[in-house]
């Protein structure tokens, strides 16, 4: 296990965003979605940790009609990516993972494509 503080763990949040291509970067800056840290998720992931969360309607599924909503959330969870990381250098690159993962998701990826892509 490794711990980071959370200013820290939000700067590597910040950094995988960061790493976007500009156009997925606005894509994702007009999508309407919040990206939000927590230390620990409300909901379990049916027997393996829950590292990250997509909650909202994929870009792929909106449409006109969806007229003035809520923002969808993705929410990364600061406690399950901790306790899985044996270095600093490991939970950074999951960070990174579980942020493409989760914006994948958004984007209208399934896991299973996901996991084919290395963005597990």
């Amino acid at each position: 296990m490794v711990e980071i503080s959370r200013a820290e763990f939000e700067e590597a949040v910040d950094d995988a965003l960061d790493s976007l291509p500009d156009e997925v970067a606005r894509a994702i800056a007009q999508a309407n979605v919040a990206i939000l840290v927590e230390e620990e998720p409300r909901h379990r992931g049916g027997g393996e940790e829950l590292l990250g969360l997509y909650e909202g309607i994929p870009l792929d599924q909106r449409s006109t009609f969806d007229g003035f909503r809520e923002p969808d959330r993705i929410w990364i969870f600061r406690g399950p990516l901790q306790r899985m990381s044996a270095s600093r250098e490991q939970l950074v690159e999951e960070i990174a993972v579980t942020v493409l993962h989760e914006l994948g998701h958004l984007f209208g990826i399934d896991d299973a494509r996901l996991h084919e892509l290395g963005w597990g």
